[in-house]
């Protein structure tokens, strides 16, 4: 696997400040060191308090495991949203310009937010305009925004739904201004507090911080971000119903090696049935953005599952083809479906590659083509992915977040050996081969980037995926500089894990051991 290299050099917040002070300032060393002397207990809590919740628990102890992991993810939350607003407030932010995916960006926001509302019950959904290209940019701090623009949309909003959307807003061919939007049906925000909610510890409702959890500095965050970046933050009513409309707006260049989206759907009429109004819009878009046209009638129909009553499955139209609309919870209803007639899936919220692949397959069926529907077009938030008999190689010296790790690592089917700091985890590797390799940063002896340039300098080609309590800019820098590939934030989650398990092996690739 080829190395991550980063393509343009870090630029900081403040153009005065002196080269290399960032890193060498008594303040920037005290948030360095708080971020993870603070986050790492943290972290634990909130790992164990997750594996514990998922052991035999009667009602009581559920109820307890799950409050008490909401209290740490909301403690870590706050210590997150100070020591942003700290470096902010220091000068000290680095931003790490590179070519930005701008659909995946959005769409990884969307995903990562939907189980949480739709725990609430709220539809979330994503799209991103045809004519807004991927540009340079951090991409860390946008993903930044834009999670605290869709996550407080999600907090504050009771029914309905999220829609994020990201659209040119004007600029030049080499320097567009991008509009990213985050639309809800939630209650509002008064104009007399649209300048207020911005502001450091600011609320639209004095009752806000004890009924939402919120110390008032995330939109204070984002409002710093936006401004570093050279753009506007505002809120308003949503134009086109109840609710209230976020838009950041900034202007970005253009990435080097840009190219229209591809429109695989250019000549293909697709219906669209649904209750909700979100998932239609951004349905609408997507098929738009892929070349295709919306109609009332066609030969392909999405179908939401969402409109079928209690128990019972939608009925498939009597002519064309359909696809059904599930959330990721209503996956068992996938062979139901295939056995009533409906040509395949679609897992909510929508992702366009596979919407247009969807819908491609099952246009080619209704005018008599072969088309290969297989295993490979399942979606992965379904689909459970096998990992059993991958060599992976932990190296992390807490022995919390190694209990952790391990954990979560063999219950994807990896094997797994462990290494209790940089030192060791170059002479395991002398003795065995492995297919990734998971490393802390922070380490006693030899720390994560010195044992990745260890092994890069003498030939080892591994994949190396770094594990740290620090989510800075210049963290994820230090990492690609080192020499290793990826960069995971600590608390671990199974679905990242899981994530980067697939980006960075390879099936019939792996290390040959003896048993």
């Amino acid at each position: 696997m080829g190395q991550a290299r980063r393509t343009h050099a870090p630029t900081r917040i403040t153009p005065a400040a002196p080269p290399g002070a960032a890193s060498d300032a008594p303040e920037q060393q005290f948030l360095r060191l708080m971020s993870h002397e603070m986050r790492t207990p943290l972290n634990g809590v909130i790992g164990m308090l997750g594996l514990l919740s998922r052991t035999r628990l009667d009602g009581a102890q559920r109820a307890y495991a799950e409050a008490a992991q909401k209290s740490a993810e909301h403690l870590l939350g706050l210590v997150n949203d100070l020591l942003d607003f700290a470096r902010l407030e220091a000068g000290a932010l680095e931003f790490d310009p590179a070519p930005v995916d701008l659909e995946g960006l959005t769409r990884g926001v969307a995903e990562l937010l939907s189980p949480k509302a739709h725990d609430k019950g709220l539809e979330i959904v994503w799209s991103v305009a045809a004519d807004a290209p991927d540009v340079i940019a951090d991409e860390g701090r946008l993903r930044q925004v834009l999670f605290n623009l869709a996550g407080n949309a999600v907090k504050f909003t009771d029914r309905g739904g999220v829609r994020l959307t990201v659209e040119r807003a004007g600029g030049t061919a080499a320097r567009p201004r991008l509009a990213f939007v985050v639309d809800d049906t939630g209650p509002g925000v008064p104009a007399e507090a649209r300048s207020r909610i911005f502001d450091e510890f600011g609320h639209a409702d004095a009752s806000d911080a004890a009924r939402f959890d919120g110390a008032g500095l995330g939109l204070a965050v984002v409002r710093r971000l936006a401004q570093a970046m050279g753009g506007t933050v505002a809120v308003s009513d949503r134009p086109d119903g109840p609710g209230a409309r976020f838009r950041f707006e900034a202007p970005f260049p253009v990435a080097a090696d840009a190219s229209p989206r591809e429109r695989p759907l250019d000549g293909v009429v697709v219906a669209v049935r649904t209750p909700d109004p979100f998932v239609r819009q951004a349905a609408a878009a997507q098929i738009e953005a892929s070349g295709g046209r919306v109609a009332r009638q066609a030969g392909v129909t999405l179908i939401d599952h969402a409109m079928a009553e209690d128990g019972a499955l939608m009925v498939k139209p009597s002519q064309g083809e359909a696809v059904i609309l599930l959330k990721p919870s209503e996956r068992d209803l996938v062979d139901r479906y295939r056995a009533a007639g409906f040509h395949g899936y679609l897992i909510k919220p929508l992702r366009r590659a596979s919407l247009a692949e969807r819908v491609l397959a099952a246009a080619g069926r209704r005018k008599g083509l072969t088309v290969a529907v297989g295993r490979g077009q399942d979606d992965d938030r379904v689909t459970p992915v096998a990992f059993k008999g991958l060599r992976v190689l932990l190296v992390e010296d807490n022995p919390v977040g190694a209990l952790l790790a391990r954990t979560l690592l063999r219950r994807e089917g990896c094997v797994v050996q462990t290494a209790a700091d940089g030192q060791e985890a170059l002479q395991t590797l002398k003795e065995a081969r492995f297919d990734l390799i998971f490393m802390d940063m922070r380490m006693p002896r030899m720390d994560g980037p010195a044992a990745a340039r260890a092994l890069r300098a003498r030939g080892e080609r591994t994949p190396i995926v770094a594990l740290t309590a620090n989510a800075f800019a210049e963290d994820r820098i230090a990492c690609l500089e080192a020499g290793m590939n990826d960069h995971l934030t600590k608390p671990l989650e199974a679905d990242a894990l899981r994530a980067a398990l697939t980006r960075w092996t390879n099936v019939g690739n792996r290390a040959k051991v003896g048993a």
